[in-house]
């Protein structure tokens, strides 16, 4: 149960002023009623309580920095009650990508947060709060991936029950929240059991076991078909295509060995396939793959029958690639593109 909700019922709120008090955080509003319109009498024990409850709120997540990327968006850096920090990324056309841990486990090669390891969960309020941090930014906000810092599946009771909460509270659909993950052998059947069935997208990387796991070195060791299979029985029960995400990796998975996997993969499948080149990473020896090659891959599924778009890597304008800017943070580097944050709405 979220802290906010929990301390509203032991001060002896009903549900209709819990989800009140939920509906208005979640838009981003004050929800003390500041207007004074009191279109519900909130008891007297929780009236005496809401500044205090709201101030906790707003103590969740600040930002600390803020990076703004001509190609993809504002990159913030929100610093936690605890001194931790996350990110999240404000994305154009009405989006946010959001962090679901402090760190990850998986220690994807070629990611800056699977270099930290895992440092601790976040909470359901926390994931939360990132939103309402997003939603004050931009209150036109309709679209929320689980996409930043973290794999969700590791962190999935908190994950979900922040799902639950946009979708049931706060005025998301469905299938515009999305969860990311590198799958396991539970994780769709999960999700399906859920009310709130949210889009999926799978990284997948690799169309080769030995490969993917090479990549991905403490993801589940599953056959990536066996993955693809999977993921695509949930998106032909939710109506969701299932969203694969492919980093581009020069003379690594941009081979004509890996093309003529994706097709066997995917043609046919109620799916759409990401193509996104490296976002360059200091001290790892990667290469993002040309122009040209990553859009003749495209064109190659494309003509194959298989929905393709080639994406931009997000940030790559500032050096902004996810954990990126974090990591900058934590080791003192000077963040030199970024702006200092806003004072406190």
């Amino acid at each position: 149960m979220l802290h906010a909700i929990r301390r509203l019922r032991e001060l002896g709120a009903r549900p209709s002023h819990e989800q009140r008090f939920l509906r208005r955080w979640l838009a981003g509003a004050d929800p003390r009623d500041p207007s004074g319109k009191r279109e519900v009498m909130w008891p007297k024990r929780v009236e005496e309580e809401l500044s205090a409850i709201h101030g906790e709120l707003d103590a969740i997540a600040r930002v600390e920095e803020r990076v703004e990327s001509a190609e993809s968006g504002t990159r913030l850096l929100l610093r936690l009650a605890d001194g931790k920090s996350v990110e999240s990324v404000l994305l154009p056309r009405d989006g946010a990508c959001v962090s679901s841990q402090v760190g990850c486990a998986v220690g994807c090669t070629f990611c800056m947060t699977g270099r930290s390891g895992l440092i601790r969960q976040l909470t359901a309020d926390e994931i939360l709060a990132q939103v309402v941090v997003a939603r004050r930014a931009d209150p036109r906000l309709r679209r929320v991936v689980f996409m930043g810092l973290g794999e969700p599946s590791h962190n999935c009771e908190a994950v979900v029950e922040a799902i639950d909460a946009l979708a049931l509270s706060g005025g998301f659909p469905h299938k515009n929240l999305c969860f990311s993950t590198v799958g396991d052998a539970t994780i769709f059947d999960r999700l399906l059991q859920r009310a709130v069935k949210p889009a999926v997208a799978l990284s997948l990387h690799s169309t080769f076991l030995d490969k993917r796991s090479s990549l991905v070195p403490r993801g589940a060791r599953i056959e990536p078909r066996a993955l693809v299979e999977a993921a695509e029985s949930y998106a032909r029960a939710t109506t969701y295509p299932i969203l694969v995400q492919w980093t581009l990796i020069e003379g690594l998975n941009d081979g004509d060995d890996e093309l003529e996997g994706l097709i066997e993969l995917f043609r046919g499948k109620y799916a759409l396939v990401n193509l996104i080149p490296w976002n360059t990473v200091e001290g790892v020896g990667y290469k993002r793959p040309g122009v040209e090659r990553a859009r003749a891959m495209s064109q190659r599924l494309h003509q194959a029958g298989i929905l393709c778009k080639l994406r931009r890597s997000a940030a790559q304008d500032v050096d902004g690639a996810c954990g990126q800017l974090r990591a900058r943070a934590e080791d003192g580097t000077p963040l030199s593109r970024a702006r200092p944050a806003p004072g406190p709405s």
